[in-house]
């Protein structure tokens, strides 16, 4: 494995996260419950995930300003725009894989 300085090591890491991020806002056609059933994650966890970091480093960020970083605009307007009523078959297959399952 080649040795990176922690410098590179962290650079790298934000250059994925945010190529993660580009990929999910191209992707509104992929609903959050379908991202839970497949991958454990949606973008709402992305986001807490973001919030809770900044708040360790003594940043306060709010839950709508965490979700409008991931999202790349307001939270509600990406709903209105994009998120579906989920089936029955994603909502149950939610239940079963939530945590404590």
């Amino acid at each position: 494995m080649t040795d990176l300085s922690r410098e590179q090591q962290t650079e790298l890491e934000a250059a994925a996260f945010r190529r993660l991020v580009e990929h999910l806002r191209a992707r509104s056609d992929v609903q959050n419950i379908d991202l839970m059933n497949l991958a454990g994650f949606c973008r709402n966890c992305l986001s807490n995930w973001y919030r809770e970091a900044a708040e360790a480093s003594g940043i306060a960020i709010s839950k709508d300003e965490s979700r409008e970083i991931i999202y790349g605009e307001p939270y509600a307007d990406w709903q209105a725009k994009y998120q579906r009523e989920a089936s029955d078959a994603a909502k149950a297959a939610f239940e079963t894989n939530k945590p404590g399952h």
